[in-house]
């Protein structure tokens, strides 16, 4: 569901010291190349390449429960993807994330102001339901700074990439699918005042117009371009109760084909990191700067049992005391039965696993290429080496009824997972689910609730209070089981036992805002179709970013 997520030189993964490079105008510690890599400097620079762009790269607040909820953030991992290469092609770079202290936008423009950039580039990974703020910002921005270029990129902008030019004015350009190399060749563009129009893997306006640019190659090798550590601090991004935290990702795409997935079609193909080269990284990270967790960002981090299983062995010789976290499908926890011993052994203490539907018939109709026989195994198998399966089901879905979940209750209270975890189904017009759902009446007109934690569109049967309630017992039901409370407040394991109580803490506080907020604050209406709420009734192509290799 996801990220968005929302990213030139090309640097070996070898974590030794790499001289810092005096800049013409030095702009703060972010100003500079990254303390690893393998790059040779030269010891003189020309005056063309002492040239660079003071760039700007916002994370703006986020409205959705997970932002606000929590009390601990994460790193913004599409920006610091952008970074690293930004930084190595020559450039200034800060970072200004004002997601965790949710800023107002009249601060966020100050902060800019304050920083005097050349471009803005602005992502987030939950693109979607932080669109409104962006352009909010984005419209701000420019009355404060004229001159200044917007540049817009995450999933959402990329598919509605004519809908945010016309509507938007203030945004200049769109970066379409992963930015790595696309940011670096944009500003090289901008720097030296050139044109962009012909930089693959753009949106922009001609003559007003706007117009997209044929689709940049999509990276073939993960590990070409770092991630720009360097623009953070570690000591402010947690996670799972207080422990230091990072997001990574070992690869990107799915080769599955679950119709509402809105990731599958961005990232185009599955493609994976050198197993070595990761674990190293993480060792380093932890070596370094402290980092206790590691969140994956990837849909579907064990897709190759034969390439996850050499991450696990490598990340094992490294010998760091890492918590790993991350999705994955219950197919792949079965299949790896006999080597969950090394997930452990490497760190891995929380899967999500998406159970989505109980019933065989939706499962099917979804393309989820599951079956609750073996969802219930994979939780049992997690359970058996010391893990905890974090168990999501989604609902929202147009044939449902008050007995359907009723069943769902049951089939859960079956699979006994160790937590659970709501969503709501959620169409984009880039999924085969916008086909089925094309027609359905919305019924939350705040795209910025559309979050997965939020019902948006109606169901036929059950009125959208009927739902609320039912999925809050649901989750009451499985929660307040006497096996849930036992791993919660005895389990024999301490870290389970960290884990069990930090996400019913944070559960207690999401339940109470999603009440208050569904009752008392929220408005819901009917008055449109979806393919009029998204625009029209066709469906984006769902691998637009798709060039062959």
């Amino acid at each position: 569901m996801g990220l968005f997520c929302d990213y030139a030189t090309a640097l070996r993964r070898v974590f030794v010291p790499v001289p810092l490079v005096p800049r013409a105008e030095p702009l703060g510690s972010l100003c500079s190349f990254a303390a690893f890599g393998a790059r040779q400097l030269e010891p003189e620079l020309s005056s063309a390449q002492l040239a660079y762009m003071n760039i700007l790269l916002l994370h703006p607040p986020h409205t959705a429960i997970g932002s606000r909820i929590p009390r601990e953030n994460l790193p913004p991992l599409g920006l610091l993807s952008i970074g690293g290469p930004l930084i190595d092609a020559g450039h200034c770079v800060n970072l200004l994330n004002v997601d965790p202290d949710n800023l107002p936008i009249s601060d966020i423009v100050d902060a800019v102001v304050h920083k005097s950039p050349d471009a803005v580039l602005i992502g987030h990974s939950g693109s979607t339901s932080a669109h409104p703020t962006v352009v909010q910002i984005a419209r701000r921005l420019k009355q404060a700074l004229p001159e200044i270029t917007i540049i817009y990129g995450g999933v959402y902008p990329t598919y509605h990439w004519k809908d945010v030019l016309e509507d938007c004015p203030e945004i200049d350009i769109i970066v379409r699918g992963e930015g790595e190399e696309t940011v670096v060749q944009l500003m090289d563009a901008l720097q030296k005042g050139a044109s962009y129009s012909t930089i693959p893997g753009i949106a922009l306006r001609e003559i007003d117009s706007p117009k997209a640019t044929r689709p940049a190659s999509i990276i073939k090798n993960l590990d070409t371009h770092r991630i720009g550590w360097e623009l953070i601090d570690f000591d402010e991004y947690s996670y799972w109760g207080g422990k230091k935290s990072v997001v990574v990702q070992f690869s990107r795409g799915c080769p599955h084909l679950c119709t509402y997935c809105g990731q599958r079609g961005f990232w185009t193909k599955w493609r994976h990191r050198d197993p070595v080269l990761l674990a190293k990284e993480i060792a380093w990270l932890h070596r370094e700067h402290g980092v206790e967790l590691i969140n994956f960002a990837d849909e579907n981090p064990t897709s190759s049992r034969r390439l996850w299983k050499q991450f696990l062995e490598a990340l094992i010789a490294e010998d760091v005391p890492v918590i790993l976290i991350g999705s994955t499908r219950a197919g792949d926890i079965v299949r790896d039965a006999d080597i969950l011993h090394l997930y452990k052994k490497a760190g891995v203490l929380r899967f999500l696993l998406g159970v989505e539907a109980m019933s065989e018939s939706t499962l099917v109709k979804i393309r989820k290429g599951s079956t609750p026989t073996t969802d219930q195994a994979a939780i049992r198998l997690m359970r058996e080496h010391g893990m905890i399966g974090l168990c999501t089901f989604a609902v929202g879905f147009e044939e449902e009824t008050d007995r359907d979940y009723l069943a769902l209750m049951r089939q859960l209270l079956k699979y006994d997972p160790d937590q659970i975890m709501s969503v709501f189904a959620t169409p984009h017009r880039w999924t085969p689910f916008f086909h089925v759902s094309k027609d359905r009446m919305v019924i939350q007109q705040d795209l910025r609730l559309w979050d997965y934690k939020h019902q948006v569109m109606e169901t036929r049967n059950v009125p959208a209070w009927r739902v609320f309630l039912w999925v809050k017992v649901i989750e009451l039901r499985l929660q307040a089981r006497p096996k849930a409370l036992w791993r919660t407040y005895f389990h024999p394991d301490p870290a389970i036992r960290h884990a069990m109580r930090w996400y019913t803490q944070m559960g207690r506080r999401v339940a109470v805002k999603e009440t208050l907020d569904f009752f008392f604050r929220e408005r819901r209406s009917n008055e449109q179709k979806v393919s009029q709420y998204l625009g029209g009734e066709k469906s984006f192509a769902e691998a637009a970013m798709r060039k062959t290799l």
